[in-house]
């Protein structure tokens, strides 16, 4: 099995958008798909917080775009694009959410 790092790129959902009936919906769905990826969710992850950019030539800046990330096994890049189906994050079908797929490479 090889390992996945989902990166997910759209807006931040906020609590204190929801009510506690959405925040329980959208609760119960990321349980649902955790218990359906089963042991092949290696870490669900975490949400961002603040970030920052440094790059290459000294300029700093404000990140943007990536909201959390979880990790994954599956056999290939297939079967870790297939562990999206139901995954709540892209439930919104409003071209607003992405999750980009990298595997994870041995170092050395």
């Amino acid at each position: 099995m090889t390992k996945f790092i989902y990166l997910y790129r759209g807006p931040a959902p906020r609590a204190s958008d929801m009510s506690p009936e959405e925040g329980a919906a959208r609760a119960a769905a990321f349980g649902a798909w955790m218990q359906r990826v089963g042991t092949g969710l290696v870490d669900v992850g975490c949400p961002f917080g603040d970030g920052a950019t440094v790059r290459d030539d000294g300029l700093e800046g404000t990140a943007h775009g990536l909201i959390g990330y979880s990790i994954i096994e599956a056999a290939d890049i297939d079967a870790a694009k297939a562990l999206t189906n139901g995954l709540p994050f892209l439930a919104g079908s409003n071209g607003e959410c992405t999750v980009e797929i990298y595997e994870l490479q041995q170092l050395g």
